[in-house]
This record gives structure tokens, sequence and C-alpha cells, in this order.
């Protein structure tokens, strides 16, 4: 394997996260990339969970191709037809409450300007979010984010307050029965924020699907519970769907199962599908107060028309083809496969998640759960060694957790043989002699 790239990124690059893959890609179609030695890798990430339609799809291609060549960038005080236009479609998707919208490029920025809606709307400063949250690496979002990237930068803004994640696999929250009580551990982590706060709660900004967080699917109900937690305080509710918008998981927007909306809701990675383009949306009461008390988020590429144009045809590449309903379905597909493999190996302690992003918790073994941190790096090469790019979380205290989420558009022979290559990999890390199994 040609590896010496590696070399120059080491000589040339800023390191900003996890390792590089030692495979340079040097083009994309369709749910596959391919490397600088034409080797074909199925992609089961869409790119960073944001290529919906998958890679360089026909009608993605035609649209920016048409907007780079008549009209792609203004000067942010300028309007264009595809922007008013985005804002009209979006908000035909949305309740009623979430007709506003602000045309911004990328998901941190859009969690960034939520944050600063809410806090000019409420007068308050504090920001309640979960302890396994990535909302972005930007002031505002990075503060509000557990997970990752909070030690030696100084201190974050202050008024962020943590929330224990809903993990069912792995709270300690317990019923007599042994079933998962997340209304006691949401009453808990309430009256832990209540404790802590300086009597300035703003708002709550969550994921519907924590995914960096480990792919932790919110109970049934918790939506609900939460955003009347919330209104008792006077806080808003802002839901990032970042990952979850448009289709991944088998609905529109995944706050609908639970039939609460948002007041806040910020949409970024598949708005684009694979492009910056991010948004948020909020109810016009909201935005004239912050209107009125002078709100202030102008960006170099605020409210541009190719970024509009993009997700116009995201939401026509949608609707025309069902990519929701075929979202649904694949994902039943994708379920019944990964809990197959939860039954196959002792290893394999949880499936979680709905639609198409899903994640398996790799353990030691599902009696302890102990966290198997080395398997999962192993799996994971083994994965890219067959031909499969998956991506895993391994945070403190839980196993190693692989997020999957394919393209909406992913063949269902490509589902499979996804799957198929994923347990080639486990299967064969084990039966390895010296295997790590921690």
């Amino acid at each position: 394997m040609d590896t010496a790239f590696l070399d120059e990124a080491d000589r040339l690059l800023i390191r900003y996260g996890a390792s590089f893959s030692p495979r340079l890609i040097e083009r994309a179609s369709g749910a596959h990339v391919f490397d600088h030695q034409g080797r074909k890798i199925l992609d089961f990430t869409s790119g960073q969970m944001s290529s919906i339609l998958g890679h360089a799809h026909p009608d993605i291609v035609s649209t920016v191709s048409t907007a780079v060549a008549s009209l792609d960038h203004l000067f942010s005080g300028m309007l264009s037809a595809p922007v008013l236009e985005l804002g009209r479609r979006l908000a035909s998707t949305l309740p009623a409450t979430l007709g506003k919208m602000l045309l911004l490029t990328t998901g941190a920025e859009a969690n960034e300007a939520a944050l600063k809606m809410a806090k000019l709307y409420t007068g308050r400063y504090e920001i309640v979010s979960f302890d396994r949250s990535w909302h972005g690496m930007t002031q505002g979002a990075a503060s509000a984010t557990f997970s990752a990237g909070r030690h030696g930068y100084g201190p974050p803004m202050p008024g962020n307050l943590a929330l224990p994640s809903p993990n069912a696999y792995r709270s300690p929250f317990r019923r007599a029965d042994g079933s998962y009580d997340w209304e006691a551990e949401l009453e808990y982590g309430f009256a832990l924020v209540d404790q802590q706060s300086a009597g300035s709660l703003a708002a709550c900004l969550v994921e519907p699907i924590l995914s960096s967080g480990g792919i932790i699917d919110l109970p049934r109900g918790y939506l609900r519970r939460l955003k009347h937690l919330c209104e008792e305080r006077g806080m808003l509710l802002v839901l990032d769907e970042a990952q979850t918008g448009l289709g991944r998981t088998g609905a529109m927007y995944a706050f609908e199962r639970d039939g609460v909306a948002p007041d806040i809701l910020t949409l970024s990675k598949t708005l684009g599908a694979g492009l910056p383009v991010a948004a948020v949306l909020t109810s016009a009461e909201i935005e004239q107060v912050c209107h009125d008390r002078h709100f202030l988020f102008y960006t170099t590429h605020v409210s541009d028309p190719l970024a509009a144009s993009v997700a116009l045809t995201v939401l026509d590449v949608i609707e025309r083809d069902g990519l929701v309903a075929r979202a649904a379905s694949l994902g039943e597909q994708l379920t019944e496969r990964l809990l197959a493999l939860r039954d196959e190996f002792e290893v394999v302690g949880d499936v979680r998640g709905r639609g198409l992003l899903q994640g398996i918790e790799l353990v030691r073994d599902k009696e302890s759960k102990a966290p198997a941190d080395a398997l999962g790096k192993a799996v994971t090469s083994a994965c890219l060694e067959h031909g499969l790019h998956l991506n895993i979380v391994q945070l403190p205290g839980m196993g190693g957790i692989f997020r999957i989420a394919p393209p909406l558009t992913i063949g269902e022979d490509d589902l499979h043989a996804g799957v198929d290559l994923l347990e080639k990999s486990i299967a064969s890390v084990l039966s390895t002699p010296g295997s790590p199994r921690t």
C-alpha cells in the first residue's frame, strides 16, 4: 500500500482530530469512493454523514454547474430568488411555527446563530446540552459540546450546563424490572441543572439522535417531556438536526416521531448533501423580538444563492424519488441485519438508531459491557481492508460505536454487502490469534 502521502500530510497539514485514513481518495461516485490506486470502497458514512444523495449525484452536479456559471455569491445584503424559494420550501415541510429561515453554511455556524437568538430572545445566557453532545467547534457551539475538545483552550463560554445523555444501554437509572427509567433520569438531570443555574436558563440544545455521542436515540416521549420542562423554566428548545434531518431517520425530521416542534431548528450536513449549506428555522415571533433587539449574524456567505440552489435541489430529489420512505424501508432491513450481528457475536453489545442512521456498540462481552477500544480499532482497519469505510466513536466509559449512515440512495445490494463486510471483518479480527478483545 502506497502511504507516502501521509508523510506529505504530516509535513504540510495541521492535524485537526482523528488520524487520516491510510487511503488517498481520488474520486467518489454514488455510494463509493475510490482511492488513488483505483480501489473501490463502500462509503457507509455518506462522507461526513452528509451526502444523503450519494457522491456526484447528477442533479447536484447540474445545479452547481449552472449556479456557478450564473449566480453563486452576492453581497450579504442582497437577496436572490433561490434564497426566497428555499425559505418557502423549507417552511412547507415544517410546522407553521418554523416559518422564518436564516441561510448559512455549516452546522457549527447554524448552532452559533441559534444560541445567539435564544440568548437575545430570552435575555438569558445559560445553555443546557447533553453530556455526550457535539454541536460544533466554534466558541458557542463548542462550549455546548461535552463529548470532546474541552481541555486546553481556556474557559468555555459561561453558563453551559450538562444533562445526562439518555443512553438506554448504559444508564444506571432502572425500574424494578430492570428496564430503563428515562423519566427519572431526565427529572434528576434537570434537578441538577436547577441547582447549578444562576437563574438565567435560556435554551436546551440537543440532537434527536446523538451521533458523535454514540448513536444515542432519544426514547419515545423524551422530547415531549423535555419541551415541557423547558417551557416550565421559560427556556427555548433548540434541536440540532444536522444528521437526522431530511429523511435520514425515515421521517423528514426526527422530531416528527414525538409530535413536538422545537422553538428553533438547525439543519446542515444533509441539507447540502455534502456541500456546505446550513439553515436556522424559527418562529415569526422569536425572529421579530430578536430583530427588535438588533440581532446580528452577518457573515460572508449568509444567504448565498449557490447554497440555496443546492438545498432546493436536495429537497426536489428527496420528494421526487421518495427517499424518506426509502430510508424507512432500508432502515428496517438494516436493523434486522444488525440485530442478527448482535445475536451472532458476543462482542456486539447493542444496536440502536433509526432509519439510515444506526450503530452497533462493540464490547468485551455482553455481560460486563466493558469497553473494547482496541477491538474497535482493529475492526475499523479490517473493514477498510475489505473495502468498507466505517467510522467508530470511542468515548470514555463506552464501547466502540460504529456509526452507519449510508446515502439514502444506496442500493439494497450495496446496503447488504456493507453489512456482510462488517460481519466478515468482525469475524476475521476475532479469529486472528492474539486478536484484541479490550
